[in-house]
């Protein structure tokens, strides 16, 4: 235990930005697990859906800096190349 009074503080913000990280880290892991499961049916009117959104909150992650900008671009380029797939 912090003896410190802004090292108290300091500990408590920690706490709590930890929490919000981990909570918007798993909405954007399952945002992306509901395009591939719309992707893996086959239907793309719900994949072009949510795929709209997937994108939207990968970039919504980098924005925050949850992920670096190099990793949203690969998702979003494998993203892209499955909805291609799909087209066909």
């Amino acid at each position: 235990m912090p003896n410190i009074k802004s090292s108290a503080k300091r500990a408590l913000i920690g706490k709590a930005r930890n929490a919000r990280n981990k909570a918007d880290r798993s909405a954007l892991r399952t945002t992306l697990k509901k395009f591939d499961a719309a992707a893996g049916s086959g239907d793309s009117a719900a994949a072009a859906a949510s795929h709209k959104l997937a994108v939207k909150s990968v970039d919504r992650a980098v924005s925050k800096g949850l992920i670096h900008k190099n990793n949203a671009a690969r998702k979003k380029s494998k993203m892209a190349i499955k909805m291609n797939g799909l087209g066909q």
